[in-house]
């Protein structure tokens, strides 16, 4: 059993759009502590979602896209008996956010021939047109909560 809940960090606003969860991004997308290397890549991605939707404002596209890739549901394994269920549990605001952060990078580090801010650019436009790899991803979750909510009584 826990003794107390883990502190939450709290992060700064990144210095151009004010905004905590591109600071999260950026955090997210930084690698090795090259955190200015990690501002360019993620400011260039915005930069090239505005030139290739013609929107003005590309902080708009970024939460929209991480609205549709957000998921509402997940499964967690839980241990009955001897047996492994995949219950499926609801997703808190927070958690959902980050898995949607994450899997934009995931996706975007698989891709090959491209520099990393064209791969994230890519990837948010098609999030904020509502198909891509993340998409999909969100759509697979669900299914697999769907399929599994016969275990829903499991959970605790």
């Amino acid at each position: 059993m826990r003794r107390r809940k883990a502190q939450e960090k709290t992060i700064l606003a990144d210095p151009k759009f004010n905004s905590k969860i591109v600071a999260k991004f950026i955090n997210m997308v930084m690698r090795e502590g090259k955190k200015s290397l990690a501002e360019k890549i993620v400011y260039g991605a915005f930069e090239l979602v505005k030139q290739q939707l013609n929107e003005p404002d590309a902080l708009k596209v970024f939460h929209k896209a991480i609205d549709n890739i957000r998921p509402r549901l997940e499964v967690k394994p839980r241990r009955v008996g001897g047996a492994t269920y995949q219950v499926p549990i609801e997703v808190r605001q927070e958690r959902g956010t980050s898995i949607a952060l994450r899997w934009i990078i995931d996706f975007s580090r698989v891709k090959k021939g491209k520099s990393m801010r064209e791969k994230i650019a890519e990837e948010l436009i098609s999030a904020y047109k509502g198909e891509g790899s993340a998409i999909k991803k969100k759509d697979d979750t669900h299914k697999m909560a769907d399929a599994n909510k016969a275990f829903a009584h499991f959970r605790w």
